[in-house]
């Protein structure tokens, strides 16, 4: 079903919001807390070390050196590190009211 290009995008749609659900139910299950960040938010393309937002970074780019602080990324790890921090973040404003990690 998922080759059929009408079908694709919303059985994508449920499976991801399927797993999303499953993962609050677990994490509530544990006691423990879920947080999700945009589906928007940059994770790729800004950089861990500064901060600098890389506009011009496309997919198959996969490893990328910030012009501002010369750091060298890895696509995949520098987006993982990026969204450990966001949810840091969001968890730190809802828990505190302040906006910093």
């Amino acid at each position: 079903m998922i080759k059929n290009k009408r079908l694709s995008h919303s059985i994508s749609q449920i499976s991801w919001s399927k797993l999303i659900d499953m993962i609050k139910y677990k994490a509530q299950w544990y006691s423990k807390k879920s947080i999700q960040i945009s589906k928007v938010f940059p994770s790729s393309k800004l950089c861990s070390e500064c901060g600098y937002k890389k506009e011009d970074l496309t997919l198959t780019i996969r490893e990328w050196t910030c012009p501002e602080c010369r750091t060298k990324h890895d696509r995949d790890i520098n987006a993982s590190i990026n969204i450990l921090n966001e949810a840091i973040r969001m968890n730190n404003k809802c828990t505190t009211g302040h906006v910093g990690i």
